[in-house]
C-alpha cells in the first residue's frame, strides 16, 4: 500500500520514507491538503497530514469518495480536522497525542528572551556596523512572575525552565498539575493570572471553549509592560484586538509563533508576493514583536517521534488495533 503524505517539509521528508521503509510505500509531497489539492490523493486507502491541511467537510467528502478511509494527522492539534463528519463517512482519524514537550517550551522561551532582550534589533544592527545600546534594554526575569495558561507536558516544561531563571510561578488549567505545584506554582482564576504576570505564556489547545481565549477584555487586563508569547495555536489570541494594544504602545515584547489565520501562509514561500492578510502585515511591523513561522516543534527529537508515531498509527488501523492516538476509531 502506497501512503500520501502531504505538507512535507525538506528536512521532515528523510525520516518519513526511513520510518515506513520497512513496512509500505510512501509518497511524500510538499502541498497542503485543501480543495484545491485533494484529487491528488485518488486511490489512496491511507493519507498523512499536517496541522495546517484543510480537512473540513468539502475535502473529507472528496477524500472519502476517492477512496480514502484513514488520515494520519502528524500533529498533536486536531481543530482543523471536521471529526463529526469523518465519523459520519466512516473515516479512520488517528494524531500524535504525544511528543517531545520540551521542543515547544524551549521554544517559548526562546520567544520571551529574544523580544525581552531585543535579540533580532541587535542582530540587524551589528550586520550594518551599528554597535549602540540605545532601544536594546532589556530587564531580569529572576524575580518576576510568569502566568503558565495551560499546565499540561508543555506548561510543566515550561515553568521548570522559568523555575530556574528563580521566577514566581502562576498557573491556570481545569486541573492541577502536583509536578508544577512543587515548583512553588500557585494556581489562580485566569483574570488574577494575567493581571499580576510579568510573562504571560499559551499551552492550552483551541477548541470551541478556548477560541480568542486571550481576547480585547484579556489584554486590557494584562500589564502594560508584559511579555505575551503564543506557541501553542494562533486561534487563542484576538490578533485584531492584539494590534490594538499594540497601537496604543502597550507590551514589552510580543513572540509567537502561531498566528490564527496562518494556513495558506506559513510553511510556505510568499517573499515575492503582496500580503493581503492586512492584520499579519501590521503586526510584523512593530519593533517589540517577534513572529515565527509555527516551527516551536520542529526539533530532532519531537519531528522523530511524530514521524514514529504517525507510522504506529498506520500499522495500528491496518492491523484492526486500536489506541490513545485514535480521534474517530475504524468503522
Amino acid at each position: 500500500m502506497e501512503i500520501l503524505a502531504f505538507g512535507v517539509q525538506a528536512d521532515e521528508k528523510p525520516l518519513i520514507e526511513q520510518a515506513f521503509q520497512a513496512h509500505h510505500e510512501v509518497r511524500c509531497l510538499d502541498v497542503f491538503l485543501n480543495e484545491d489539492t485533494v484529487p491528488i490523493a485518488a486511490g489512496h486507502e491511507v493519507i498523512s497530514t499536517s496541522v495546517n491541511a484543510d480537512l473540513g467537510p468539502r475535502v473529507l467528502e472528496a477524500l472519502a469518495a476517492a477512496g480514502t478511509r484513514m488520515i494520519a494527522q502528524r500533529s498533536t492539534g486536531f481543530n482543523n480536522i471536521d471529526l463529526t463528519v469523518a465519523e459520519r463517512l466512516g473515516m479512520t482519524v488517528a494524531r500524535v497525542s504525544y511528543y517531545s514537550p520540551y521542543a515547544v517550551a524551549e521554544f517559548a522561551w526562546t520567544l520571551a528572551m529574544a523580544v525581552n532582550r531585543r535579540i533580532v534589533r541587535a542582530s540587524t544592527r551589528t550586520r550594518d556596523f551599528d554597535f549602540r545600546l540605545d532601544g536594546l534594554m532589556g530587564r531580569d526575569m529572576h524575580g518576576r512572575t510568569a502566568g503558565v495558561l495551560g499546565t499540561g507536558k508543555i506548561g510543566e516544561a515550561f515553568a521548570r525552565i522559568a523555575h530556574g531563571f528563580g521566577m514566581r510561578l502562576l498557573g491556570w488549567d481545569i486541573a492541577e498539575n502536583p509536578t508544577c505545584m512543587q515548583l512553588g506554582m500557585r494556581y489562580v482564576p485566569k483574570e488574577q493570572l494575567l493581571a499580576e504576570s510579568d510573562l504571560v505564556t499559551l499551552h492550552v489547545p483551541l477548541m470551541p471553549e478556548t477560541q480568542h481565549l486571550i481576547d480585547a477584555d484579556a489584554l486590557k487586563t494584562m500589564k502594560n509592560d508584559v511579555i505575551l508569547v503564543n506557541s501553542s495555536r494562533g486561534g487563542l489570541i484576538d490578533t485584531a484586538a492584539l494590534v490594538r494594544e499594540l497601537r496604543a504602545g502597550r507590551f514589552t515584547g510580543v513572540g509567537l509563533d502561531v498566528y490564527e489565520a496562518e494556513a495558506g501562509l506559513f510553511f510556505l514561500d510568499k517573499s515575492l508576493e503582496a500580503i493581503e492578510d492586512d492584520t499579519l502585515a501590521r503586526l510584523v511591523t512593530f519593533p517589540n514583536v517577534l513572529v515565527t513561522s509555527h516551527q516551536a516543534y520542529y526539533t530532532q527529537e519531537a519531528v522523530g517521534q511524530i514521524v514514529e508515531t504517525t507510522v504506529r498509527n498506520v500499522l495500528d488501523y491496518t492491523a484492526g488495533r486500536r489506541s490513545e492516538n485514535v480521534l474517530v476509531p475504524r468503522s
